[in-house]
């Protein structure tokens, strides 16, 4: 296959798209079934957000070694080692009768979380030039971000018919994908290149030397922007079912029915816009913008309680995160050059960390006033605009950053 290709939907594409939905998917799919495992096995309400917790840890601490594995092994054999995991650890979920598996479980699908994304992220930025990465990385993201979104809502549907359901659904779909990509999914990177990763120094070394390495390279901000995005939309996602639950008596399905509105409408309306916007407006422009809005709409949606109201911020919040995602993503991975693996095993690990601490602080914050947590996740999302732009002005007095930015490199 040609290193470079004309993004379209075209089979790898799809493969990858399908592939990277059905991991987040499976990072949500708990949510909603988790209070009537928790009270069948006699667990503590505790136990209940160290589970929804523990996917977010192991998948930072092994999204960097994701990266790496891809980078000297290859992207298609990483991708389905991932998808495998991912299918072990959903079975156990499906299958535990013990608090110590369903714990193993999640820790067991952090990994394959973290093995997976990276890879796909990497492998999006082999075949794409600079010119038609926004769309390509935009066709990822709107897949991640309406996986992540919609997880909860499919959770709870196929939960009508059995609280283990979605956990064999989801091993299975899993499974699949895994078949598929072992068949269909292409190798991005030559055995040459792979061999070049392996003989490498710098990719010799250890998961905390990978991290503090993130410090240094030219995309730290980015990063910290990844992180930051990240954390704002887990703050939002972890804490509106019960803000409109406990504020407005909400039912579960009316909080149902306005995530899965919104997160349709929003990923589909992003699919549209992402490429169209990177052409018109650089990365940057587009980032402090979305950061803004996403703020804005963040705060604007504590004024009402009103149904309709709720649905339409809902749809601004995912729409403007959503198109946040592929434009940090079209940015790193362009100033990445030849560390995609490296860099899209960092972008994991810092998302990872946003959707462990986001939900955790949420949940803390809520406890002191059912506004806090919006107000304090819209001040965060407004400092990674001062963030940026100090950055920019900074990293505009190189050159070779000025001719990333124009797509001449």
């Amino acid at each position: 296959m040609q290193r470079l290709i004309k993004v379209k939907i075209n089979m790898p594409l799809l493969i990858l798209m399908i592939n990277t939905f059905i991991a987040l998917v499976g990072v949500g799919l708990a949510i909603p079934v988790l209070p009537k495992f928790i009270v069948e096995i006699g667990a503590s309400g505790k136990d209940m957000g160290y589970l929804v917790a523990a996917t977010g840890l192991t998948q930072f601490l092994f999204s960097p070694l994701g990266g790496k594995l891809s980078d000297q092994y290859g992207r298609k054999i990483i991708t389905i080692i991932g998808l495998s995991i991912i299918a072990i650890s959903q079975f156990m979920f499906s299958v535990g009768t013990d608090l110590w598996i369903l714990y193993l479980s999640r820790f067991i699908g952090g990994i394959g979380v973290g093995l997976l994304i990276p890879a796909t992220m990497a492998y999006v930025a082999d075949v794409t030039t600079l010119e038609n990465r926004g769309k390509g990385m935009g066709l990822l993201g709107a897949s991640i971000s309406l996986g992540f979104v919609i997880g909860p809502g499919i959770g709870g549907f196929l939960a009508e018919f059995g609280i283990r359901v979605p956990f064999y659904a989801s091993a299975l779909a899993a499974v699949i994908a895994m078949i598929v990509s072992l068949i269909f999914l292409p190798e991005s990177l030559s055995k040459a290149e792979q061999h070049a990763f392996r003989n490498s120094s710098l990719e010799q070394n250890g998961m905390i030397h990978d991290i503090k390495r993130s410090f240094k390279v030219s995309y730290f901000v980015l990063l910290l922007l990844i992180f930051t995005m990240t954390f704002g939309l887990a703050n939002f996602e972890t804490i509106f079912g019960i803000y409109v639950s406990e504020k407005y008596e909400y039912t579960p399905k009316d909080i149902s029915i306005i995530m899965t509105i919104a997160a349709l409408i929003g990923v589909i309306i992003q699919a549209l816009l992402v490429d169209k916007l990177l052409q018109r407006f650089d990365e940057i422009r587009v980032i402090n913008v979305c950061f803004f809005l996403s703020a804005l709409t963040m705060v604007v949606m504590l004024l009402s309680g009103n149904f309709l109201f709720m649905l339409m911020m809902n749809i601004l919040f995912i729409l403007f995160t959503s198109i946040l995602r592929p434009a940090i993503n079209t940015l790193l991975s362009k100033m990445a050059g030849s560390e995609q693996g490296f860099a899209a095993g960092m972008n994991n690990a810092y998302s990872s960390l946003g959707n462990i601490i986001g939900p955790s602080l949420a949940g803390i914050l809520f406890d002191v006033s059912f506004n806090v947590p919006f107000i304090f996740g819209a001040v965060i999302l407004l400092g990674s605009i001062v963030m940026c732009v100090a950055w920019n002005q900074k990293a505009r007095q190189n050159s070779d950053f000025v001719s990333i930015i124009s797509g001449q490199k």
